[in-house]
């Protein structure tokens, strides 16, 4: 296959992930962060990356939002929000994070494969994302792409599609996001 022709079965992989996902979870995790003070995000790895983003443009629409392990993150309290972006949900630190969340009295989200996993169970809202795990055992959701791509692109659009409708939630518009992005590049 040519190198246009893997990037089309991704969109098509993608477009097929996307459709499957659950509207009436992502419309809870939507309630949830704006009835939240603090959102925090975290995953390890590639998810990492993707809520590194999320983290962002929830800030460049003035949400205030941190990413776990940054040097200037504040403590999570009670009215806050932790949002996980993990495929397993098993993932030894973001369990221990969730479970911190909880002995906090704060809300935990997570966007997983695994909604029945440790973070699955001690979330307070689940977001099921239709993919092929990295490792272990197969499931219907198959992909041409290695470990744990299908699920990482598809927390991005994701997390990319709760910012659209947390700014059609709070009638914002992508040109006063302006006035938060970096301005020192």
């Amino acid at each position: 296959m040519k190198t246009t022709q893997y990037a089309s079965e991704i969109i098509n992989e993608l477009n097929r992930t996307i459709e499957l996902l659950a509207e009436d979870q992502a419309e809870k995790l939507v309630d949830q962060i704006l009835a939240s003070k603090k959102i925090f995000v975290a995953g390890a790895g590639r998810s990492g990356f993707m809520a590194k983003s999320f983290a962002m443009r929830m800030m460049h629409m003035g949400v205030e939002a941190y990413v776990v392990g940054e040097t200037i993150t504040p403590g999570l309290e009670k009215d806050d929000l932790l949002i996980i972006g993990s495929g397993s949900g098993e993932t030894k630190s973001l369990v221990s994070m969730a479970e911190k969340a909880k002995s906090l009295d704060a809300s935990v989200a997570v966007v997983t494969i695994s909604p029945e996993s440790t973070i699955g169970r001690l979330s307070d809202v689940a977001i099921k994302v239709p993919a092929k795990p990295k490792a272990g055992t197969d499931n219907e959701y198959n992909t041409i792409q290695p470990m744990g791509s299908l699920f990482e692109q598809s927390l991005l659009l994701f997390y990319d599609a709760v910012i659209l409708r947390l700014m059609d939630q709070r009638k914002s518009e992508s040109g006063a996001m302006f006035g938060k992005h970096a301005n020192l590049e």
